[in-house]
């Protein structure tokens, strides 16, 4: 009967890798729906739909494929990980890559999101170490008057959270740095900080190449000349290019740090050997002398005429003790004792 009312869509319905698929109308008020209802719901030409998915399978992949029109590569793309950052156009939708990084295990562990973005809709793709989404959207549900802006500002949302994710992990760089000055200037000699400090510097590397490509992503999108990316959204993208390109900064600076510190701790592991073996040369000198004395009486000579005075036996004596007295001294003044 056309007067009654039709059921709520059951979210529920959905496989379990679409975590969200919302409706944001005109006046930016969310609508759950389910993946069955996005043809009608684009239909209406009211806002926009953003489904967000967490390793989907081919099913899902290819019936969004139907609904948004994407292209074939960009879904390959989507369905596979370990894609490089970019961003590429496929007719009226764009098709973003960006690297995401969490703390797991106090190790960080690297992920993937893939984000489809239309003039009406907004796909976005997680694989991976990658946090959920679920504060980025409930931050920009209490801003409805940003939603109206449609699509692209959801995608400045979500890198802007991946960027600012980025903060935590690089502060756990720098403070675990500072705790280890205090072993690298250490007077004993420590493996374990060696190894801390190339595992630290590894890390880093592999945080720059995840950021370090995420700043030209950023940058394509500010310069984006379509409809896609209006240029009030392309003011929020720019402050999120800027502190990509702050963090990509402090990421340069501490693998600069880290770089010192390893030659520090070579270098002080270097001088300590060397006062090592100064101190054995020196201790070896003060035994060489005596050596040297006693053994000369050791040969078998026939005529030693010394050896028959009584006086003989206690003037070597003093002779070496002061010949080793001279020679600790000498070696203490010197520094090397």
């Amino acid at each position: 009967m056309s007067g009654m009312s039709q059921p709520a869509p059951d979210p529920a319905a959905n496989p379990a890798c679409v975590i969200n698929c919302v409706h944001y109308d005109d006046d930016g008020k969310r609508h759950d729906i389910n993946l069955d209802d996005i043809s009608e719901v684009i239909a209406s030409n009211n806002g926009f739909v953003w489904v967000g998915l967490y390793d989907p399978n081919d099913a899902v992949l290819l019936k969004l494929q139907e609904e948004f029109g994407l292209h074939d590569l960009a879904i390959d793309d989507a369905r596979n990980a370990h894609q490089r950052p970019k961003v590429e156009t496929y007719g009226n939708s764009l098709f973003v890559v960006v690297t995401t990084a969490q703390m797991v295990d106090e190790r960080i562990k690297y992920g993937e999101t893939h984000a489809f973005l239309g003039p009406r809709f907004l796909v976005t793709v997680r694989h991976g170490a990658s946090l959920s989404y679920a504060p980025v959207r409930s931050r920009v549900e209490r801003e409805p008057q940003l939603l109206k802006m449609g699509p692209s500002y959801c995608l400045y949302a979500v890198t802007d959270f991946v960027v600012d994710n980025y903060l935590p992990i690089i502060n756990r760089f720098r403070d675990t740095l500072d705790s280890l000055e205090k072993d690298i200037f250490a007077d004993d000699y420590k493996r374990s900080t060696v190894v801390r400090l190339y595992e630290l510097k590894r890390e880093l590397n592999k945080m720059r190449m995840a950021v370090a490509p995420l700043q030209d992503v950023l940058a394509q999108l500010r310069r984006y000349q379509g409809d896609l990316v209006p240029d009030e959204v392309k003011l929020y993208v720019r402050d999120v290019h800027d502190h990509a390109v702050r963090i990509s900064d402090v990421i340069d600076t501490l693998r600069e740090m880290l770089g010192t510190a390893l030659s520090v701790n070579l270098s002080l592991v270097t001088l300590a050997q060397g006062e090592t073996v100064k101190r054995l040369g020196a201790w070896a000198a003060l035994l060489a002398a005596p050596t040297l004395i006693t053994s000369w009486y050791g040969m078998n000579f026939a005529h030693m005429p010394e050896l028959s005075e009584p006086w003989s036996y206690p003037l070597m004596i003093i002779g070496v003790g002061g010949v080793c007295v001279g020679l600790y001294r000498l070696f203490k003044r010197s520094g090397w004792l």
